[in-house]
């Protein structure tokens, strides 16, 4: 068949605009949402800081990795374009359950629990169908002779990314995290952050029903994300297969992979909490099993198969990026609300919307960045994909670095001045730049076009398994400044206790619990103290209502039997602890983010170094 030659374009195609707008609405949803999640958990659901770090951890990393099986559903049977309205029109009803949730939390906590866990499931597979379908849209825009611009193309895709997160982290907390003049905040607002979201999804998905036909088409003018039937033979490489071809014994072999791997997980990731020990398996095993069933596919070629490596390789590194970079939403959000000055020209911020300074950054930075990419590559010496991405991990190395140094001597009532949190999200948003987009485009450039939805979601794997990761790094974050100050309310020394110089009593051991200050252990002391917590959080909020000044006498709160405070004592049941990672414990914040410098540091120097043997299995892509 003879190919159409299309004439270079001087600029991007409206298609990519329309994608820009779509994509902007659905961050705005997503990172809006994600802002106002935990402290919602925490504050309304009364969850633990810990135990909402892994559903938040868990929650991300499932959202990343069905973009494995929404890829596979488009390539297969539904094409881009029903994916996205259908992930679309999922997350927005999602997001209303949140708000229902929010709504009767009140009156009836074990249905807004359920409607939680009901809408964070749908938001997942909603975003399965969504995130691969509009990325591998925007590479099908350009002509193959314009595969050049796709750095460019991807920063400007970006930019609509993350003007929808500055637009969600503005308006999600302002309306969703409000406090009074008294620092009381006002947990029953959550509501109105999760209904903007929801607005959010249904705006983006009107947008991209009504221009898709007109603007989002090939370079020849043909729709582009149809049924996969009526998929164009000229949009592939000459000799390229059109259809992957997985044998029986692949997918038999493939089944039995991801057993063996979610037990040699579950084992490595040993615990009570089912989002640790059921779900982070899932997200492991099945992330490497789909990825090994790819290059099962016999019509594979030698340079195929290597430019897939050079994705999964690339996407290995990545994971210790988004472990540290995605503490925005959990550690560094607690950090925010516990233990810093948030005073801005008079105004305290509210704790969620800090995280707001990274869009902001990539909004005012990414077009910059992208004329650099350019710049550098008119000139001959642009640096590889993979050194950009070594680049990116070294600063937000950096990142943790200088805000390790600044709150080294914090102690537990000193206050972080917000400045640092700002200065570390502006040298993440330059990480962020050399890293996500650039990633974006090298995997439009190295994927078979019969593997692009797919590949798009297996690069996305890697974010799955960096939040799975930062969900595990966000619940070592040692106790801050509030919950020092709660102990002190109720009579106790917390770090006489961390410090093992104090031993508490089945008294003291059920308090800190009470307040999340201590973790349950054993499982049959959970069940036995859980009717009496509940208890006192209803006397709780039923006071505060009656009285905005209200102070708690812990001599008023309900206690446990003896028999069952003397079991907590003897059997250890409740632990009040520093948290431990790989064998060292985690005494202070200078420790804690000490453990993101190292992570991302060696992943640095390795990508840095691996990068000549990643141009060579590139073959002739830059």
């Amino acid at each position: 068949m003879n190919q159409v030659i299309t004439e270079p374009q001087q600029k991007h195609p409206k298609g990519l605009w329309v994608l820009f707008g779509t994509e902007m609405w659905e961050r705005f949803n997503f990172y809006g949402m994600r802002a106002i999640l935990t402290l919602f958990m925490v504050n309304s659901l009364l969850m633990k800081e810990a135990d909402a770090s892994l559903i938040y951890g868990g929650f991300l990393g499932l959202c990343y990795l069905t973009p494995m099986l929404g890829g596979f559903i488009s390539d297969r049977f539904f094409g881009n374009r029903n994916c996205i309205m259908l992930g679309g029109l999922m997350m927005a009803v999602g997001q209303f359950l949140l708000f229902m949730s929010a709504t009767v939390f009140s009156s009836n906590m074990s249905l807004a629990t359920t409607l939680l866990w009901t809408a964070l499931t749908i938001i997942i597979f909603g975003n399965g169908f969504f995130k691969p379908n509009i990325s591998s849209m925007v590479g099908s825009l350009y002509p193959k002779q314009e595969k050049s611009k796709l750095d460019t193309a991807f920063t400007i895709f970006y930019m609509g990314i993350n003007l929808g997160a500055f637009l969600g982290q503005l308006i999600c907390p302002l309306v969703g995290d409000v406090k009074d003049a008294g620092g009381i905040r006002d947990i029953h607002a959550f509501k109105w952050g999760f209904l903007a979201a929801s607005i959010a999804m249904v705006l983006g998905t009107v947008v991209f029903h009504f221009l898709k036909d007109k603007y989002v088409v090939t370079p020849e003018g043909k729709p582009l994300g149809g049924l996969p039937k009526h998929n164009d033979a000229s949009q592939y490489e000459e000799g390229e297969a059109q259809k992957a071809e997985f044998s029986m014994q692949s997918l038999v072999i493939a089944a039995i992979s991801f057993v063996a791997l979610f037990f040699v997980f579950r084992f490595l990731l040993a615990g009570t909490n089912p989002i640790k020990t059921i779900i982070y398996p899932i997200i492991y095993a099945l992330g490497l099993t789909l990825a090994g069933l790819i290059i099962s596919d016999k019509s594979l070629t030698k340079v195929e198969l290597q430019r897939i490596c050079v994705i999964y390789i690339v996407g290995f590194f990545i994971i210790f990026f988004w472990a540290a970079f995605e503490q925005a939403g959990s550690s560094l959000t607690f950090i925010a609300d516990n233990q810093t000055d948030r005073k801005i020209f008079g105004w305290d911020m509210p704790p969620s919307m800090v995280q707001i300074f990274n869009g902001a950054f990539v909004f005012a930075f990414a077009f910059p960045f992208s004329m650099l990419w350019d710049k550098l590559r008119i000139k001959g010496i642009e640096p590889q994909s993979t050194a950009k991405q070594a680049l990116g991990l070294g600063l937000i190395a950096l990142s943790y670095i200088i805000i390790a140094y600044n709150v080294k001597d914090l102690g537990n009532s000193g206050l972080l001045a917000i400045k640092w949190l700002i200065l570390l999200y502006l040298i993440q948003t330059f990480a962020e730049l050399c890293l996500s987009p650039i990633g974006l485009s090298l995997v439009g450039k190295l994927a078979p076009k019969r593997f692009a939805s797919l590949l798009f979601g297996v690069f996305f794997l890697s974010n799955a398994a960096g939040y799975a990761l930062a969900g595990s790094l966000g619940a070592i974050i040692p106790a801050t400044g509030d919950k020092f100050k709660k102990a002190t309310e109720i009579g106790i020394d917390l770090q006489g206790v961390l410090d093992k110089k104090i031993t508490p009593n089945g008294k003291e051991l059920f308090l800190l619990a009470q307040f999340n200050l201590a973790s349950v252990e054993n499982k049959e002391i959970g069940k036995q103290i859980d009717p009496v917590i509940k208890q006192n959080n209803k006397f709780i909020e039923d006071a505060k209502k009656a009285d905005k000044n209200f102070k708690l006498d812990v001599t008023k709160l309900v206690l446990p039997s003896e028999d069952i405070t003397a079991k907590i004592q003897t059997e250890k049941g409740i632990v009040a602890a520093n948290p431990v990672f790989v064998g060292f414990e985690i005494h202070n914040l200078f420790e804690f983010f000490m453990v993101f410098v190292v992570l991302t540091g060696i992943a640095s120097v390795l990508l840095f170094l691996l990068t000549p043997v990643l141009k060579k299995m590139m073959h002739g892509v830059k």
